[in-house]
């Protein structure tokens, strides 16, 4: 079989994985007797992929957005809830963060995030490598609500060894391994992750970032390579890992301030100015992903680099189980409010939430939406006005006036908690 034709087989495989977990062209358009699955009335909704803003009804019939109207009476369905005039968003989708636990050494179960994130989506990055990433695929991915996908690690094992840096030893980048596992799970696998930190990776240089492209490529079958940054070996290889980014590669942790062994400053940002190579990147379509995490997102890095061009493409947490406990408190809802301190609206926050993230996924039709055929994976937030205090993963800090408080989460038109659907089926 030619590489090309291979590649078509598996893309077809992936669409086909997609399109079934969203039964949406083949359902037949709603009769008078017909009546909704789940009706969410009093919604301050906000989708920003079709410029809505402002109180709707939500009708959900067989997973997917039925109908959005200013008004849906409530005997047109078989259960009703009430969001409050609660802002009512696409379900959030978190672009970094890491679910596989028991398999992974940071990871969290995804539907424990709920509660904290209101997150519909996330994407496991690189917790599982070659060697594990079968467990998660079998039986970690179909036990979880929420919608799950995954890099690949370019370590045979993935995290499994943390705190033990995974590349040390060069000999765990397996480009052929992870490649087989890329094209074998296509239908879920985005791409190959790679940590560039020199506390991982020791003195190999651009040799892991080499590898996990070339894993890519071997794969036949469109992947991007997430490369993680924060306390790169020193200033050139910054500049070499940003030049070998394809378009539609993800820098995570873009705006860390993390320094090397020797205590440099070696990201994006250096001396106050943001490298050539960045902006760059930035412009031939690399996507710059925040990834805050325990120790990954400075706002004196931010700040520098949006003002010179460097905006970010998506806002993620990078959320485990370390990180979780710091200060900075990296859930998804809570770092989407600190970008509203520096200056975004609520419709660009959610933008780099939900649509951003779902066109670097491209798994599913009118993911990241609320438009009619869309899933029906929407969150609820609190818009809470009053001061607030901030503080980055550095230890500085700035002051807000608005944050954003999860309220609730519907995945595939089934809410978590009431009102609760019988029999409780999802998927």
């Amino acid at each position: 079989m030619t590489d090309t034709s291979r590649r078509r087989l598996v893309t077809a495989g992936a669409s086909m994985a997609a399109l079934g977990a969203i039964p949406g062209a083949a359902l037949a358009a709603m009769g008078p007797g017909d009546k909704f699955d789940l009706l969410i009335r009093n919604a301050n909704v906000l989708d920003p992929s079709q410029g809505l803003s402002g109180k709707r009804d939500i009708g959900i019939r067989y997973g997917l957005i039925e109908l959005i109207a200013p008004s849906i009476a409530e005997d047109r369905a078989v259960r009703v809830m009430d969001a409050g005039n609660k802002l009512v968003t696409p379900g959030l989708i978190d672009l970094h963060c890491h679910t596989f636990p028991y398999g992974s050494a940071i990871g969290i179960p995804a539907d424990e995030l709920v509660a904290h994130q209101c997150t519909t989506t996330v994407v496991s990055a690189g917790d599982g490598g070659a060697n594990n990433f079968a467990a998660f695929r079998r039986f970690v991915a179909p036990a979880s609500r929420t919608r799950q996908f995954a890099f690949v690690h370019i370590a045979v094992a993935g995290l499994a060894g943390f705190p033990v840096p995974e590349l040390f030893n060069i000999d765990y980048a397996q480009p052929e391994l992870a490649a087989r596992a890329v094209a074998e799970n296509a239908d879920m696998v985005l791409g190959v992750k790679v940590r560039m930190s020199e506390n991982v990776i020791a003195r190999h240089g651009i040799e892991p970032l080499r590898r996990a492209i070339a894993a890519c490529v071997m794969s036949g079958v469109p992947a991007k390579v997430m490369v993680h940054i924060g306390g790169v070996q020193d200033s050139a290889l910054m500049s070499q890992i940003l030049d070998l980014l394809r378009p539609g590669d993800v820098l995570t942790h873009c705006y860390s301030g993390a320094p090397n062994v020797a205590g440099q400053g070696t990201n994006i940002v250096q001396d106050g100015k943001l490298l050539p190579a960045a902006l760059a990147a930035k412009r031939r379509g690399v996507v710059f992903d925040v990834g805050h995490g325990g120790g990954s997102f400075d706002y004196t890095v931010a700040e520098a680099a949006i003002a010179q061009g460097c905006p970010p493409d998506t806002i993620s947490s990078d959320v485990h189980v370390f990180s979780a406990n710091t200060p900075g408190m990296p859930y998804l809802p809570w770092v989407m409010s600190k970008f509203l301190h520096m200056g975004y609206s609520l419709a660009e926050v959610v933008t780099m939430a939900t649509a951003a993230p779902a066109r670097v996924i491209a798994r599913i039709p009118k993911h990241g939406t609320l438009q009619v055929g869309a899933p029906a994976d929407l969150s609820m937030l609190d818009v809470v006005e009053g001061p607030v205090s901030f503080v980055d993963t550095r230890n500085n800090k700035r002051e807000g006036k608005v944050f954003l408080r999860p309220a609730g989460t519907v995945v595939a038109g089934v809410a978590f908690g009431r009102p609760y659907q019988a029999p409780f089926t999802v998927r």
